[in-house]
């Protein structure tokens, strides 16, 4: 008797039910979040939220790639504007933070009108939120990396990549908020396509600008941040045409555009805390980059890269996070506290699964990790020592990002801006200084404080979100 070929077997319900499950979430579902079994609404939200941002951190890696080809001070100079772009990203995330609650809030109670009438208001502060940065980084580019103790390849030749990347933040602005609109109202495959479509773009575009390949021009430095921006806008084109005509969940109509200034201050009133959160971590790690730019540029450069990869490596983490937002929020709006609790524990061990197999990569393999981006051997030997290093902290890591998220998504980014400030400001950065110039470990010490001071956020964050409080938010 011949065996049956294993082609023309049926699928088992469970494989079936879970492609079609995998489909769903691509594509893009209408389901209802708070009525669905929690399993599924996890499995539908975090499939596109993760997928939409490894993506974007594989483009943040294959930037530093190419960039890293023109040597150690481009790179760096990537990192320092970096610094400086991280103010963008503060005030873009907290802004998004705020916007996916009210949203998600919104959907929760039954009344998608108003969640339109959100967006639209959100939009508006975005872009007035991208002028002065954009104005300050166009006339001050080089005054900037020379403050942050660029080196003289960076002031001289990197100015322009600083103009380019700081003059055009509005789409970053746009891109971080919108897609915080789909999310929050459970569209999560459209942000997903978002990015797709944007880094797709970055990643085509780059080497190209980058190098001069074929007809293209060679602009070296200032070519990745052309090819970036460029990807950016395209998404955000995408966005908007996706939020007038084809979201499943939220929907903006030619009524919708007015100004509410209730609604807007709202808005403006509940990113307060979520931009003072990411302020505060992001300008943290400014401070960390100078003290580093005092050791030198091959410090900089291991470090840019080391934290490029975990971008990379953490995004899923990020993805399944966000999640965990969508869900207390609009579960909150439907009266469900306690399925919005359950649902982040359950993204919690997700997490806790996939970053301790994240940290035995960064544990057994740096060199190999930091070597594909450059063979500097200084470059390598800071990057691995970095990577080595955070390996101890990405257990606690990971329940930090979830807990996080689920105090965000409830509207309450005050308590995580208090917490910041306490880990980062007061412990992180005087014990990275300490250790680095005082005691004189130079990077190493940075590297420490930075494991101190984050497995210690992690653990009391947790315990604040298990006393519950967050529940009682209102936004």
């Amino acid at each position: 008797m011949q065996p049956v070929p294993a082609d023309t077997l049926p699928a088992s319900t469970a494989t079936q039910s879970f492609r079609d499950a995998l489909r769903e979430a691509v594509r893009g579902t209408q389901a209802d979040y708070t009525k669905i079994p929690l399993r599924r609404a996890v499995f539908l939200l975090a499939v596109p939220m993760v997928l939409e941002l490894v993506l974007e951190s594989t483009f943040a890696v294959v930037d530093i790639f190419f960039v890293a080809k023109l040597g150690p001070s481009a790179v760096a100079t990537v990192g320092l504007t970096e610094s400086y772009l991280f103010l963008v990203y503060s005030m873009a995330m907290g802004l998004a933070m705020a916007v996916t609650a009210v949203v998600a809030r919104r959907i929760g109670e039954g009344k998608p009108d108003a969640a339109a009438v959100t967006a639209v208001q959100a939009i508006i502060v975005a872009l007035l939120a991208s002028v002065l940065p954009s104005v300050i980084g166009i006339a001050f580019a080089p005054d900037l990396l020379r403050l942050m103790g660029g080196d003289e390849w960076a002031i001289e030749h990197g100015y322009r990549y600083a103009q380019w990347m700081l003059g055009g933040n509005a789409v970053i602005m746009l891109l971080f908020v919108i897609n915080a609109i789909f999310r929050g109202a459970g569209d999560a495959a459209i942000a997903m396509r978002v990015l797709w479509l944007s880094n797709g773009l970055n990643i085509v575009l780059c080497p190209l600008l980058i190098f001069g390949v074929g007809p293209f021009p060679e602009w070296g430095i200032e070519g990745a941040a052309i090819a970036t921006n460029i990807g950016r806008g395209t998404g955000v084109l995408f966005q908007l045409w996706m939020l007038f005509h084809a979201g499943k969940h939220i929907r903006v109509a030619a009524s919708h555009l007015s100004w509410h200034g209730a609604v807007l201050w709202n808005i403006v009133r509940t990113s307060l805390g979520g931009v003072g959160q990411m302020i505060v971590a992001m300008t943290s790690w400014i401070f960390l980059m100078r003290i580093l730019a005092n050791v030198g540029s091959e410090a900089v450069a291991g470090a840019t890269i080391a934290i490029r990869f975990m971008m990379f490596t953490m995004m899923p983490a990020w993805g399944m996070s966000n999640a965990a937002a969508t869900l207390v929020g609009q579960n909150l709006g439907a009266g469900q506290p306690d399925r919005a609790e359950a649902a982040v524990w359950r993204i919690g061990r997700y997490n806790m699964l996939y970053l301790v197999a994240v940290s035995l990569a960064y544990f057994f393999l740096p060199q190999h990790i930091v070597g594909l981006f450059t063979d500097d051997a200084k470059v390598v030997a800071v990057g691995s020592e970095w990577l080595r290093i955070l390996s101890y902290a990405l257990f606690v890591y990971g329940w930090w990002m979830v807990s996080v998220q689920a105090f965000n998504g409830a509207g309450d980014t005050a308590t995580p801006t208090w917490i910041n400030v306490v880990f980062f400001w007061l412990i992180q950065i005087p014990l990275a200084w300490w250790l680095a110039l005082h005691l004189g470990w130079q990077e190493t010490g940075v590297f420490w404080a930075v494991f101190v001071s984050e497995t210690s956020v992690g653990l009391f964050t947790l315990w604040l979100f298990s006393r519950g409080g967050w529940k009682a938010a209102r936004v």
